[in-house]
């Protein structure tokens, strides 16, 4: 089982990076997929953040392939790729639901972070730049585009204002973030990602909402501190 449960996730993560190319023609929800067009949502992150992509897809690629090789027959592999598989299961297809859904496609990223989160928190301990860094990373963005998607569904069907829905989600992504590195206590990488989207968000808000980006900055400088201390977990 394990080995087929190694197999599965590396082709699995292989997918995930592909189905971009699979899926042509997404640039994140257009305005006209919601009841009320979300036009320059502050919630959403400045476009250059989103390049943190590709160094996803190729760290989970090569972490994954080597676990294949190296490490098909341990159980403490095994019980990470379970949850991660279905993550990535799910990611395979979320482009296509995005461009059809945005109810759909927030209900499936929550699902994505929630079986990310499990495969990170059972990451083994050894070989954590294969296993807790590249899934670390993922669950992060992960945790702020979760935030982010909820933050475009409130606004664009009129649960509140694009502001207020932007400091709600980005104060629930700052919770959320803290939460999770400081229960972890390891895996930087989960922090970094969150504080990278933060100040993506910051970068966004900087010329016309200065209350998010004010908000998004102080949330990447508390994350610092656990980030941090998790930094200096793994150094040790």
């Amino acid at each position: 089982m394990s080995r087929w449960m190694a197999l599965i996730t590396f082709l699995l993560a292989i997918g995930f990076a592909v189905s971009p190319v699979l899926t042509p023609g997404f640039n994140g929800f257009s305005p006209d997929q919601f009841p009320v067009p979300q036009d320059n949502p502050p919630v959403q992150p400045a476009g250059y953040a989103f390049a943190i992509w590709g160094v996803i897809y190729l760290w989970l690629i090569v972490g994954l392939g080597y676990g294949l090789l190296r490490r098909r027959n341990d159980d403490d592999w095994s019980e990470m790729l379970k949850p991660l598989a279905v993550s990535l299961a799910i990611g395979c297809t979320w482009l296509a639901v995005a461009m059809a859904s945005p109810i759909w496609a927030t209900v499936l990223i929550w699902a994505m972070l929630v079986t990310a989160l499990m495969a990170l928190f059972r990451a083994p301990r050894g070989d954590v730049w294969w296993a807790a860094l590249p899934v670390g990373l993922y669950a992060g963005w992960l945790s702020a585009a979760s935030c982010v998607s909820l933050g475009l569904l409130g606004a664009g069907y009129g649960w509140a204002d694009a502001q207020t829905m932007a400091l709600i989600c980005v104060f629930l992504a700052l919770v959320l973030a803290s939460a999770i590195q400081s229960q972890l206590g390891r895996a930087p990488t989960y922090g970094i990602a969150v504080i990278w989207a933060l100040l993506a968000v910051v970068i966004r808000n900087m010329d016309g909402n200065l209350t998010v980006a004010a908000l998004a900055a102080g949330g990447a400088v508390a994350l610092i501190v656990p980030t941090f201390k998790a930094a200096r977990q793994k150094a040790n």
